[in-house]
Parts: structure tokens; C-alpha cells; sequence
């Protein structure tokens, strides 16, 4: 049994998956305030439901009195990390790096306390050490202490040499630039704790041994597990694509019906991980079963929702999925997509205005959602995946009886 607050709440919420030394770590959080920091680097210009794990577990972190730090990538993006990736990232240029930096911000305060208080949030950006490296003073200095045949042996290293596209050696400077982040950020900041996933264990051990070879200090380790639904499907992706946390990427009432659309085995363990509901009462939320567990998930996309986009904004969209789905009505709090009137012409087939409207991924799909039975013009069922939808002024597309949106033609 832990006996600080923050480990014993985050193995009850299921956040631990390893950590390097697990009583050690517990002890310095018992006996006061630490420093810890979770990484995002620069990929896009907001982070999406897959990053909602290391951001809980900051603001985790905080709730229980420590110092969080999030350290955005302006340098490390510029490389790109490659764990289980299956082939490079696409490198990006740095104004498109300084672009997706405003974006990441403006979430990662949604969630934490940013200031210059003792238990407030720290955000720093490792362009401001790693730009200034010199490479041949960093290798002379920090090389000796990385094995090559260590590094060949992680998991995430390993899963890319037996791929067609191998890891190319920018690529694998990541997991060394990753833990002179943390001798860094322990040097400046005082930070002594790593999270993050499970995927980065290797390189948050590496940071740690560079710490104790170079600076004869102790500083501890903590992933989280991979994060799956009950039926095996990757977090942070729907039918749609990525579920965006910037409301101008993906709308609140779309970020409320993921949530909504939730698998009935997950209700507890989403409640657990991305919502600040008491453990008390997850536990009383998913023992209700049949019917019931429909009000479960209402109460978890509301939570989760005000989380990323207040709580007016949460309590609005489940106000239109109500008037929807009780009432049968058109809300006008309904997302809306706007289609210019050349691009619409005399018309668009079914299944591309589908794909045009957000609700299905590809053109392919839009037609298994058609011929299923799932589309919907107006409430009316479409029979032909290719016919031909002539514009209007505002048209109401469903897919299936839970995702719904307006098009309006526009000049």
C-alpha cells in the first residue's frame, strides 16, 4: 500500500505501469513536495485524446501538492521520436513547430495550473537547451555513457530494425537527447520524476542512469499502461480520425459523443483515468448495468468534456445530444460544416458528402455506412450510396443514431 497520497490515487486509477523504484519514489512523495515532468512534442497543432494520459496524471500530480512540468519538444520534434513507429515521422519546419507550439499550450492549460507559484506548473521548452548543443562537446561528454548494444535492445528500437523502413540514425539520437532532457530539467528545476508511456521506458531508464553517472543523483521513473477500449481499438482515434482536444479541430458535441460512445466494460476505467469524479463514486456509476449505464456515460462525456472545453460548453453539447436523441428534434447547438456552393455544384454523391461532413474516415467507408443502413438525410434513411445530394440550405447527416451534423451551403 503506498503511503503518499499521489502513488496510492494513481495505482487506484490505474496509472502505474513501472516504475524504476517504486518505494523509493513513494517515500519522496511522502515526505514533500516533488518535481516531475511528462513530454509532447510538436507533431500538430493540439494533442488529442491519446496524450489525455500523461496530462491527467500531471494534473494527478498537482492535485496532491507537487510541482508539474511539461516540457514541450521544440527541440526533440525536430527529430522526431520513433518508438513503435512502423516509419519516420515527416519532419516538420520550425515555423510549423512554432505554429503547433501555440496550439499545445492552449491545451495543456486547460487542464493544469500554470504560474510561478511553489505548487503551480512549469512549461518549458527543450529548444531553449537543446538548439545550443554543440555536437561534438555533447558526444564527448554524454557518449561514453550510452551503450549502443542497450539501445539495440529496447523494444521500441527492435520493432523498427525488422521493418522494411529501418531507424535511421536521427532517429535514434531521440532517446539520447530525451535523457539529457531530464539531466537538464533536473538540474534547472529540480525534477526527479519522469512519466510516460509505457513505450518509453527505455529512454526514461537511460535518463536516469545519465543522472546517476554524470550528476551522483537518484531520480525515479514512472509509465503508464498502453491504453486500449474493451474490444482492443487504440485510444485518441475515431471513425472520424483523430479526437482532437482544440475545439477548432473537433467540436465540443463531437469530443462529448466519443466520450458518450463509450463501450459499456470501459465506463469505470475511463472514469478512473480521464475525469476528476471520486473513486466512491466511479465505483457506484459502474455497477449499474442494462439501460442505467447509458446515464454512466453521459456522466463520463460531460466530465471529460468540461475538462477540455469548460463546463458550459460540456453541459451544452449534452443538452443538444438530448434534444436529438429524447425529443427527435434538430438542435441548434448541432456541429455545423460549412460547404462553399461551387464546391457543392449541382450536387455531391452520398457517401462524399459523408466523408466531406466529418463522419466517416474514407470514401470506402462512407459507402459501408450507407449500405448498412447507417446514413441519414433528414432523419430518412438513404438507399443509394451514390446519389446525387443537391444543395440546400441546411441539411441534417447522421451516422448511425449518435453522430449528427448540419451542412449548410455557403456563397
Amino acid at each position: 500500500m503506498a503511503k503518499s497520497a499521489f502513488l496510492a490515487e494513481a495505482k487506484a486509477r490505474g496509472f502505474v505501469f513501472q516504475c524504476t523504484d517504486e518505494a523509493a519514489l513513494d517515500e519522496a512523495c511522502a515526505q514533500g513536495r516533488i518535481a516531475g515532468y511528462a513530454g509532447f512534442d510538436l507533431t500538430a497543432d493540439s494533442l488529442h485524446v491519446g496524450h489525455m494520459i500523461p496530462i491527467m496524471l500531471l494534473r494527478l500530480f498537482q492535485k496532491h501538492g507537487h510541482k508539474p512540468v511539461a516540457v514541450v519538444g521544440g527541440g526533440t520534434t525536430r527529430i522526431g521520436d520513433p518508438s513503435f513507429r512502423e516509419e519516420a515521422r515527416q519532419l516538420l519546419t520550425d515555423a510549423q513547430i512554432a505554429a503547433n507550439l501555440k496550439g499545445i499550450v492552449k491545451n495543456l492549460e486547460a487542464f493544469i495550473a500554470f504560474g510561478g507559484g511553489p505548487q503551480e506548473a512549469l512549461l518549458v521548452n527543450n529548444a531553449d537547451w537543446l538548439d545550443r548543443l554543440s555536437y561534438i562537446d555533447m558526444l564527448r561528454e554524454i557518449g561514453p555513457h550510452f551503450s549502443v548494444n542497450r539501445m539495440l535492445s529496447f523494444d521500441s528500437v527492435k520493432s523498427r530494425l525488422d521493418r522494411e523502413q529501418g531507424l535511421t540514425f536521427l532517429e535514434f539520437n531521440y532517446s539520447i537527447l530525451q535523457s539529457y532532457d531530464f539531466r537538464e530539467l533536473n538540474r534547472r528545476h529540480g525534477v526527479v520524476l519522469q512519466m510516460g508511456g509505457s513505450d518509453q521506458w527505455g529512454n526514461i531508464v537511460s535518463g536516469i542512469d545519465l543522472i546517476r553517472r554524470t550528476d551522483q543523483k537518484t531520480t525515479f521513473g514512472l509509465t503508464t499502461p498502453l491504453i486500449t477500449t474493451a474490444s482492443g481499438a487504440k485510444m485518441g482515434k475515431s471513425a472520424a480520425g483523430a479526437v482532437w482536444l482544440s475545439a477548432e479541430k473537433l467540436s465540443p458535441y463531437h469530443y462529448w459523443q466519443f466520450w458518450r460512445n463509450t463501450e459499456d466494460a470501459d465506463v469505470g476505467r475511463f472514469m478512473r483515468l480521464f475525469t476528476d469524479l471520486k473513486l466512491d463514486e466511479i465505483a457506484r456509476l459502474e455497477r449499474l448495468g442494462g439501460a442505467e449505464i447509458n446515464a454512466a456515460k453521459i456522466i463520463l462525456a460531460t466530465e471529460a468534456t468540461g475538462l477540455a472545453h469548460g463546463r458550459a460548453a460540456a453541459e451544452e453539447a449534452e443538452a443538444t445530444a438530448r434534444k436529438i436523441f429524447a425529443e427527435g428534434g434538430t438542435a441548434e447547438g448541432l456541429p455545423t460544416v460549412a460547404i462553399p456552393a461551387a464546391e457543392f455544384g449541382a450536387g455531391l454523391p452520398a457517401f462524399a458528402l459523408f466523408v466531406r461532413a466529418g463522419l466517416a474516415a474514407s470514401n470506402g467507408e462512407a459507402r459501408r455506412l450507407i449500405r448498412g443502413g447507417g446514413g441519414r438525410l433528414n432523419d430518412v434513411v438513404i438507399t443509394d450510396e451514390g446519389q446525387i445530394l443537391p444543395p440546400a440550405a441546411e441539411m441534417k447527416l447522421s451516422a448511425g443514431k449518435k453522430q449528427h451534423v448540419l451542412v449548410r451551403v455557403s456563397e
